[in-house]
């Protein structure tokens, strides 16, 4: 027997939460010897043909000698995981290291055979799959290069766990036995693999919180009034398809029902099956009712409980504790702190939120980390709908409070796929996995608009985040470069959202502007130049003008070849034969109707009616395929129904109602929850959105929101062209990636961290084909006239003293020196302006020619990854801070758009009839340095400034170079959920 002493050193960081393929959690560990009576009790519950399949014989029990060499390893030659639920095994696996001849062996041998064992009840659920991911994690950690498995043939389940992994691998059959051999260094396939089923878990994990077949609200008051109470009642009004069911211990015995809904003392009372708990009870009452929730098989939990980490240190690890609780049961949480979740789905009807009203329905997915901002945008989504019938509406809506478990991230892996959802709004109060999220936003703005607030300031007190030292900007721009819509308000949110919701994307920038005011279509026009779209003069069609001429015009535009986006301005008419608003409204819906591939806007002052008339589904019944829209013109009941009122100019505060908005519809009459006998919503309800066919016509009070709002559906709908071919990486066949690799071992030995100095430094570089001009120390006039003579002059002398570095501007930089005795002139003039040389540290280097000045940069950020920066040298860079970003690594398309990016491109391209650099060299120099940071992590920042680029070629003038052991990535590792 080990006694505590004797035994290796827990491995901890071993440990992980990973979703299943069903939606559920567990989690993995190492198998250590205190786990003999777990193992043993697991064992008894796996049959006999598993059993059979794992010994190759009939194993009815586990003897004494089996137990102690499964649970003692010395957790490097020896190793065993097991994946637990509640804190009981489900599944293990174990590898031993061999040797050539199949013994037992330690390092430097790099094989293992590995061998699992998955409880019955539990098979089909991807349990095997994670474990292998983990234990192949753990293998190259120790060395282990490839694993080896023998499975009998009927094994097919098994056989298909390794075979699937994506792994490169050989099969043999030798003496009735399925031999697999698989290297462990993950390919493009495990990757795609891996990350494959990470969606579909991630994805079925949510969709269990928002489409439930049963909910039990926990803390429901036995008095009218209170959170609990409320939760109960939205659940109930929104007309719930599912089994609702109350719970409280402080209920009476004979208590059976409470507001026609079934009570209960405890969650474990029910009878049947309860797939979500919404629990609103004091947080120190919330373990209590997650191990009732655990023990009754509960999916999962929003936790709209406050008094976590919002409320600080004490707070952060009650939450924790909350996490792993609900973990351990293979539950998983929004919140807590959460404001709900809704999901409008005929199918679903939900409305476990503070919100009074279950919202329209429609295709927008909703993510909010705040309470407040999620019932702004409630609020203003609810107006800007208008109308009987609208697309606008919600199709789910998740506030995710602290997000402690569930994320934006997962949020956005439900989406991906979800056929209810064609456009996603997120406020993000803070980004948990840059990194994921970037990736994940790129794959879901590549199949459905994606529109994004972030917060610029420090993240809320209840949010953890990994530290990033990119500037919010940085950030944003990247965040463009993956596909998001990045918007500044969450009036921009709703605006854009709205216009991607109800129109097609636009095919390019030429705008054209018709409508009947002079004025305002000229500053329609002005915002679409600020806006950088390409505006044709505005038609103006008089305040005359009536249903007909607004129909005859915008049909005109949208004919046009050259135009790709119609903007229709529109005042109220004086005159008997000016339009009503919803003969107006119909005018432009039939033309635009008619040519579907063209996005069509209207800005109007002080014209509600036709904003809600515009909102108006055209029908409530699908149109046959091929049959033409309805006239003109003909009447409907839903021409004149109302609707609520339209939003304001100005729009309702940037903030938001606060908890009190919560007691009135957003239009500020009082809330009418629908009864729990109240029929489903048909064809008609404001809750049924409309036929895909119609076709809404988004309106805005201002032109600067419709114009900003435009020319974010153009940049997206470039960004979607340009992903169908991103690029590629390309070769460059006198890179010297090992020699490299060697080098930069070498120079680590030295110590964690150095910054290169200029030799190693113009070394490693030139290693990737990136030459820097050389520079030679002049420490006395006569040191520089000896350099000068060596490079060849002309030349230049530098001071590079910190404060005097690449600042051309003080002065510290004489040029053009063309012999010794104007370097001899130039070094007294240097040291007489700024002092001794030991305080100057001179150089000279030899001329390069003129250009432009540009910077480089490459950052590895522990939180984002790589990032490679651009911009001129000097004001440009430093003061207006006119820098273009793109992750690594970089594709050709990516350095093209990279040096076309800062606004002060023009200057590389000829400006005011400037010679033309050469940008492909600039661009190859670009694609080269991505790769030396790719290629090799250790490499943690790169500067390169100044970068002469000339109309021929280019130099580098000056490298800084630092090394470190390189971040951690958990994006190649195995799939786990966050620990905050």
């Amino acid at each position: 027997m080990q006694s505590a002493s004797d035994r290796p050193e827990y491995p901890a960081h071993w440990e992980a939460d990973v979703v299943l393929r069903d939606g559920g959690t567990a989690r993995i560990r190492p198998i250590t010897v205190d786990d003999a009576e777990r193992l043993v009790s697991f064992y008894e519950q796996v049959s006999d043909e598993s059993k059979y399949y794992r010994f190759f014989a009939p194993y009815p029990r586990l003897s004494a000698k089996d137990v102690h060499r499964f649970t003692h390893h010395d957790f490097v030659d020896r190793v065993g995981l097991a994946a637990t639920v509640g804190g009981e095994f489900i599944a293990t696996v174990r590898y031993d290291r061999i040797g050539a001849d199949g013994m037992a062996a330690s390092a430097p041998a790099d094989e293992a055979e590995v061998a699992f064992l998955v409880q019955d009840a539990h098979q089909g659920r991807g349990v095997a799959s994670a474990l292998l991911e983990h234990i192949a994690a753990v293998a190259r950690e120790r060395g282990i290069r490839r694993f080896a498995a023998e499975v009998l043939p009927a094994n097919t389940k098994m056989i298909k766990v390794f075979t699937d992994a994506g792994y490169t691998q050989k099969r043999s059959f030798e003496d009735g036995v399925v031999r697999l051999e698989f290297d462990l260094e993950p390919t493009e396939r495990s990757l795609a693999v891996q990350r494959a089923r990470e969606q579909r878990a991630e994805a079925r994990s949510v969709r269990r919180l928002l489409a439930p077949g049963s909910v039990a609200v926990i803390g429901t008051g036995r008095t009218p009034g209170g959170v609990g109470r409320g939760l109960l009642r939205n659940i109930r009004a929104s007309g719930f398809t599912g089994h609702l069911h109350a719970v409280n211990k402080a209920f009476p015995d004979d208590l059976r029902e409470l507001d026609g809904v079934p009570a209960h003392r405890s969650v474990r009372d029910i009878d049947g099956p309860v797939d979500l708990a919404v629990v609103a009870v004091p947080a120190e009452h919330v373990p209590e009712a997650v191990a009732e929730c655990g023990v009754h098989g509960v999916q999962g939990l929003v936790v709209v409980s406050a008094g976590y980490a919002e409320s600080g240190p004490e707070g952060r690890e009650r939450q924790r504790a909350l996490v792993r609780q609900a973990r351990a049961y293979g539950m998983r949480i929004i919140g807590p702190n959460s404001f709900g979740v809704i999901n409008t789905s005929p199918e679903v009807l939900l409305n476990a939120s503070l919100a009074p009203e279950l919202p329209r329905a429609g295709r927008i997915g909703l993510f909010t980390q705040s309470g407040a901002i999620g019932t702004a945008l409630l609020s203003r989504l609810h107006r800007r709908g208008g109308g009987v019938t609208g697309v606008t509406g919600v199709s789910t809506f998740v506030s995710a409070g602290n997000r402690a478990d569930v994320s934006g991230n997962d949020v956005l892996q439900y989406w991906y796929d979800d056929p209810d959802t064609d456009v996603v709004l997120m406020y993000l109060e803070s980004i948990g996995n840059p990194r994921k999220f970037t990736r994940l936003s790129r794959r879901t703005a590549a199949a459905k608009p994606l529109v994004v607030v972030q917060s610029a300031g420090s993240a809320p007190q209840g949010h953890a985040v990994r530290a990033t030292r990119l500037p919010h900007t940085t950030v944003s721009a990247l965040l463009r470069q993956a596909g998001v819509i990045r918007v500044d308000t969450i009036t921009e949110l709703v605006d854009t959202g709205l216009l991607l919701a109800r129109q097609p994307l636009p095919r390019g920038p030429k705008v054209a502007i018709l409508g009947n005011s002079e004025s305002l279509g000229v500053l329609t026009y002005d915002a679409c130049l600020s806006a950088g779209l390409r505006p044709q003069p505005p038609r103006d069609l008089t305040t005359q003008a009536s249903a007909d001429d607004f129909h005859a015009a915008l049909s005109r535009a949208l004919a046009d070849d050259t135009c790709d986006a119609v903007v229709v301005t529109a005042i109220p008419a004086i005159g008997e034969s000016s339009p009503g608003d919803a003969e107006l409204a119909e005018a432009l819906r039939s033309a635009a109707a008619a040519v579907p591939t063209k996005p069509v806007l209207v800005v109007h002052v002080e014209l509600g009616g036709l904003a809600e008339a515009l909102s108006a589904a055209t029908s409530t019944a699908p149109r046959a395929a091929g049959s033409a829209p309805p006239a003109r013109g003909t009447a409907r009941a839903s021409d004149a129904a109302t609707g609520p009122t339209a939003e304001p100019a100005d729009g309702p505060t940037t903030n938001g109602p606060g908890a009190a908005a919560a007691a009135q519809l957003p239009g500020g009459t009082a809330a009418q929850p629908r009864t729990a006998s109240a029929p489903a919503p048909q064809a008609g309800d404001p809750q049924t959105p409309a036929p895909e066919d119609s076709r809404l016509i988004p309106a805005y009070p201002a032109a600067e929101r419709a114009v900003r709002a435009l020319a974010e559906a153009v940049r997206y709908g470039q960004w979607r062209r340009d992903a169908a071919d991103p690029g590629r990486v390309p070769e460059y066949e006198d890179i010297d990636e090992k020699g490299a690799a060697r080098r930069i071992d070498g120079l680590l030995a030295r110590g964690q961290g150095l910054t290169l100095g200029a030799d190693d430094a113009g070394e490693l570089l030139g290693r990737y084909g990136i030459r820097v001009r050389r520079a030679l120390p002049a420490p006395t006039p006569d040191d520089a006239v000896r350099a000068a003579r060596d490079l060849g002059y002309p030349v230049a002398l530098k001071a590079t003293a910190p404060h005097l570095r690449h600042r051309a501007d003080l002065g510290g930089v004489r040029l053009d020196l063309a012999d010794e005795e104007q370097l001899r002139r130039a070094y007294a003039e240097l040291t007489d302006l700024f002092g001794k040389p030991e305080e100057l540290r001179p150089v000279v280097q030899g001329m390069a020619p003129r250009g432009v000045d540009t910077v480089v940069r490459a950052v590895i950020d522990p939180a984002a990854g790589a990032v490679l920066s651009f911009g001129l040298a000097g004001a440009a860079s430093q003061l207006l801070d006119d820098m273009a970003h793109r992750l690594v690594p970089v594709t050709d398309r990516d350095a093209t758009s990279l040096v076309r990016s800062i606004r002060t491109a023009p200057l590389l391209f000829g400006w005011r009839g400037s010679t033309p650099v050469d940008t492909p060299a600039l661009e190859e120099l670009l694609l080269r340095l991505s790769r030396l940071v790719d290629d090799h992590p250790e490499v943690v920042a790169v500067t390169l400034e100044p970068v002469v680029v000339a109309p021929h070629g280019l130099s580098v003038l000056d490298a800084s170079v630092r090394l470190a052991p390189p971040p951690a990535r958990d994006d190649l590792g195995p799939r786990t959920l966050p620990v905050y």
